[in-house]
Formats: structure tokens, C-alpha cells, sequence
């Protein structure tokens, strides 16, 4: 039986709606009908076909890892779960027998394997993923913001890797992920939240998510900014998401002595660090990668119970078969978080 799927073809930039086989279940796995869809920076990169794409990426392959859905099949061996259950997914499919994993700390396994990038991915009207990385959801939960939790999920992991209860927290990059994580440390009691970026657009949506200042660093200093809102020693909390080697340099040198730093942002170039900075000032700087496995599924979904409005991140909907367009709109820089539709009934 054949399905519809956004395909990357060859190795040239786009993709294609293609059809393509609809996959079966083994004994452990879990056949999911995808509802809807959201659109990730790393979707975006294949679509371009930039190089770290021409790095991962082997075509053809399905893309796409961010997802809500609804069980229809379920392998020999699976338990607690039901058909017609609603549900999303770990996109990372760890070994489970490395160090990492055996400790509980699967985000860090050696060989796992990623959907939509080194397996078949979410852009399609059926998806299968090992039991074990189903995620059940709540009927209180909108499923338009369960879209994007995987995304959701690296925000919360990095914005709760240190304390901000009561803290100054700069965040550099105002991307979807910089503005979840303004929305999330606003949310657990920060007191100044400022986010950073080059983009009016996305500045403005970071505001209605919860920043309590937004930085554009083409027109104003940021240090001015730190005398404005009376900060005497500067961030206690800074959450490192543009990539963009000045704004971490910005970030250093914004901290107050023995700050910490959380870095998720993939930087295109290598910083050079000025060490004694991060010295002298007695710094923590902690690397940040996917989500922990699985308590940060927990997290979010408690949080957004308890009120955590994500809502106005959606900017754009749009049916999978306009993709052309979703990818388009994308590429400008002018979104938050870009649905695409898979069931009419969604």
C-alpha cells in the first residue's frame, strides 16, 4: 500500500511529494497516522541543501521529526498503548546498551539514529518509531502546539539546564526555539528576559511569548540595555540559540561573574573564545543537545497544563500539499512555527 510522503530526492536542493510505501509495524514499533506537522530549522537546511545537510543527509529519504498523530497499529509485543490513542514521538532512537543509555542519559547515545534525517521521517501520512519512544498525550493538550514538541523540547531542556527562578536570563536568537525558551524561563519565574536578534519580526513575536526586552543588535548596545533595566552585574543566566559567533561574544561578556551559559545554537564558523573571560569570571558553559530522555516530555507537557501559551508562536498553516509554499514563507525569516496539515480531520 502506498502513502504520501515529502521526499528528499537527490542531492540538489527541494523536495518532492512523492508516493512512497506506507510502512509496517515490527513487534516493538507503533504505526502512527500524522495528524499534523511542524516544520524544523533542520527541515529547512535539507530543503536548501546547505552543507550540513550534504554532510547528513543520504536521499532519498522521508524528512521531517516534529509530529502529532494517532495510533493505528500496534507491534505483537507493545503494551500501554491503544489504537486511537493520541500520541507524539522521541525523534531520536537510541542503542540502549552504550554507557549513556544504560545511565538513563539516552540524548547522549553514540549510535542512534534520528527520524526524518538517518531514518524515515514524520512528512507523511504514516509514521513507525519503536513503543518506547511514543509519547502519549493528554486530551487537555491542544494538539497544534504538540506539533512541535520535539522543538519544544530542546527549549525547555536548555532554558531549565540552570536555576532562572528569580534570575536574569539573555537569550541570543530570537528563532522559534530562543522564543519558547523566553516563553519557558518567564513562565518558572525569571525576572529580566531578554532575547537578542537582528529581526524586527521575530523580536516582536519573542515579545508577545514573554521577553521582557527585546535587543535588535543593529541599533541598540546591549550593555545600555543592562543599565537600563538596573542590572549592577550583569546576566545571571545566558542561553546561547543564534549560532551567530558576536552574539555569543556579546553573551560573555554580559554575564556576571560565575554566570552560566547554556549553548544549543550550531555555530556556521568556529568561535574563537576568549578564554580568560571565561575564566576570570568563573563561568559555567554547558553543551545542549535533543531533550533528556524522558523527562523533559514530562516537563513540557506540565507546563503548557499549567499554562504555558504557546500558541502565538503558530504563524503559518498550510495543507502538506502546498509544502512549496510552507518552505517559502520559512526561507523569508517572517514565521514562528509553520504547521503543515496531514488529515482533514485534524
Amino acid at each position: 500500500m502506498l502513502m504520501d510522503a515529502l521526499v528528499k530526492p537527490s542531492a540538489s536542493p527541494g523536495l518532492a511529494l512523492d508516493r512512497v510505501e506506507k510502512p509496517a509495524p515490527g513487534p516493538r514499533d507503533v504505526l502512527i497516522r500524522i495528524l499534523k506537522t511542524a516544520i524544523c530549522g533542520t527541515d529547512l537546511h535539507i530543503y536548501n541543501w546547505d552543507a550540513w545537510s550534504q554532510e547528513h543527509i543520504k536521499p532519498p529519504i522521508v524528512i521531517g521529526h516534529e509530529f502529532v498523530g494517532q495510533i493505528e497499529e500496534i507491534g505483537s509485543e507493545v503494551k500501554h498503548f491503544r489504537k486511537g490513542q493520541t500520541v507524539s514521538g522521541e525523534g531520536h532512537i537510541v542503542c540502549g546498551q552504550c554507557r549513556n543509555c544504560r545511565a538513563g542519559r539516552g540524548q547522549w547515545c553514540k549510535d542512534h539514529y534520528s527520524v526524518g534525517v538517518s531514518r524515515p521521517g514524520a512528512f507523511a501520512e504514516y509514521l513507525v518509531i519503536p513503543a518506547s519512544n511514543c509519547i502519549p498525550i493528554a486530551d487537555n493538550i491542544d494538539i497544534e502546539v504538540v506539533s512541535f514538541f520535539d522543538a519544544l523540547g530542546n527549549a525547555v531542556h536548555t532554558a531549565l539546564s540552570f536555576d532562572a527562578v528569580g534570575e536574569d536570563v539573555l537569550i541570543t536568537g530570537a528563532g522559534p526555539i530562543g522564543m519558547m525558551a523566553a516563553a519557558i524561563v518567564r513562565h518558572i519565574g525569571a525576572r529580566h528576559v531578554v532575547i537578542t536578534d537582528l529581526s524586527d519580526y521575530r523580536l516582536d513575536l519573542a515579545k508577545k511569548l514573554g521577553a521582557t526586552r527585546t535587543v535588535n543588535v543593529t541599533r541598540e548596545d546591549l550593555a545600555e540595555v543592562t543599565r537600563e533595566l538596573r542590572m549592577k552585574e550583569g546576566f545571571d543566566i545566558g542561553l546561547e540559540m543564534s549560532g551567530a559567533v558576536s552574539a555569543l561574544d556579546q553573551m560573555l561578556a554580559g554575564m556576571r561573574n560565575g554566570g552560566e551559559i547554556a549553548l544549543l545554537g550550531l555555530f556556521s564558523r568556529k568561535p574563537e573564545l576568549d578564554m580568560s573571560r571565561i575564566i576570570f569570571k568563573g563561568l559555567t558553559l554547558r553543551g545542549i543537545y535533543g531533550r533528556r530522555m524522558y523527562e523533559t516530555w514530562y516537563k513540557m507537557a506540565a507546563m503548557v497544563q499549567s499554562g504555558l501559551d504557546l500558541k502565538p508562536l503558530i504563524t503559518h498553516r498550510f495543507r502538506y500539499q502546498d509544502f512549496e509554499k510552507a518552505f517559502s514563507v520559512m526561507n523569508t525569516g517572517m514565521s514562528g512555527k509553520i504547521i503543515l496539515e496531514w488529515s482533514e480531520k485534524a
